[in-house]
């Protein structure tokens, strides 16, 4: 059982904090006070060919796996970034790699793998199904050799900083498929010629991640757009969210590894009463209770990737990942806060940016309580919750 990372992988986390620096705390301040696009920031690690880790070399990308991915989104956060305007082009790849057609993938991974074509959005979410994904009510109904889509997505990341996106929709109605996942299908939606067909309007959230209303009014697809086979598009997601899961537990890491590494330092160099704050247990105890939780969320975030990466199944350890994770930087988070005190309310210092930040990942993209509720009914075996 081998719990180090490999020469590799430990240069890959090198090259990428390098990269970072180059990106310091107060970029990312200046863009959460301008609700700006790190374009900068996508440019460079598209340049440096990590947004490419997961496409195979054939296709000019890395040929890597998810626990090196992870160590990629790891490394932004940890360094003070924000990984979530990038990181869809990394979780959402599997969909093309495994479903689509050497048609699709000739045409579009390698523009993806340079940057020519940007692949950062993924609509699934609806207002009124939420979490149900097989409920989702956006339709596209199939008229010769394109499907005309009508309907409605929310919380749409990215849209305006994408040249592709990923839809799920109904092919079938709901009350004519046997089993409610059948029915679905996938498509590869090119927003640059989705003209008023499609309507983007923006949602103002507590953090810096441009998400959206979307609006389908009679978009035209291509019938040639649609990944894989009409209506099991439900099925082609599920394998991609166990990565999702890994590489957003990825996130958190490097969240609470922030948090964790600021708070130890402010309260060793803090000092009142002619003391370090940290020598208080009240200051040490918590900062110490924090660090375990996120090693613990580590281990079994690499546990969740390595299966992965072999193909083997992981569903539980994938969401076991995102929950102990999220929890564990959420913890790290407020620990970093109340050693900073008031100060940890001063955008000067980082922390209420990243504090903002890190809640996220509490209920999306799954949140923490379908989490205990999979565990419970899948693993433990106990009746179904809902």
């Amino acid at each position: 059982m081998e719990f180090g990372l490999t020469e590799r992988q430990e240069q890959i986390r090198g090259e990428v904090r390098a990269l970072c620096r180059r990106f310091p705390s107060e970029y990312w301040r200046r863009l959460d006070a301008e609700r700006r696009y790190p374009d900068e920031f996508v440019r460079a690690m598209t340049d440096a060919g990590w947004l490419a880790v997961l496409i195979p070399r054939e296709y000019g990308g890395g040929g890597l796996g998810t626990l090196e991915a992870g160590l990629i989104l790891e490394e932004i956060n940890r360094s003070g970034g924000n990984a979530q305007p990038c990181h869809a082009q990394i979780y959402i790849m599997g969909a093309l790699l495994h479903h689509a057609g050497d048609d699709h993938k000739r045409r579009y991974l390698p523009a993806i793998a340079t940057g020519e074509l940007r692949l950062q959005a993924f609509a699934v979410t609806e207002p009124d199904a939420g979490t149900d994904t097989t409920r989702i009510s956006t339709f596209a109904e199939r008229r010769g050799d394109r499907y005309v889509v009508h309907g409605r997505k929310i919380f749409i990341s990215r849209v305006q900083h994408s040249d592709l996106m990923l839809l799920l929709a109904r092919t079938t109605p709901l009350d004519r498929v046997k089993t409610r996942s059948h029915g679905l299908s996938l498509f590869l939606v090119d927003l640059r010629t989705a003209g008023d067909r499609l309507r983007v309007t923006p949602i103002k959230t507590m953090l810096n991640n441009e998400t959206n209303e979307l609006v389908f009014d009679g978009l035209e697809i291509p019938a040639e757009n649609r990944i894989g086979e009409e209506g099991l598009g439900f099925s082609y997601i599920l394998s991609g969210m166990n990565a999702e899961r890994v590489l957003i537990a990825s996130e958190c890491i490097g969240d609470g590894a922030y948090f964790i590494e600021h708070a130890a330092r402010r309260a060793t160099d803090r000092v009142v009463f002619e003391r370090p704050i940290g020598q208080n247990q009240g200051i040490q105890f918590p900062i110490a209770k924090a660090y375990m939780a996120l090693e613990a969320a580590r281990l079994m975030r690499d546990k969740a990737a390595t299966l992965f990466d072999r193909g083997a199944p992981c569903g539980a350890e994938a969401n076991m990942a995102k929950y102990l994770a999220s929890e564990a930087a959420w913890d790290a988070a407020n620990v970093a806060m109340t050693t900073f005190g008031g100060y940890g309310m001063a955008v000067e210092y980082d922390i209420e940016r990243k504090f903002r930040e890190s809640r996220l990942h509490l209920v999306a993209p799954v949140s923490n309580n379908l989490v205990l509720s999979f565990v419970g009914q899948h693993v433990l075996g106990l009746p179904r919750s809902f």
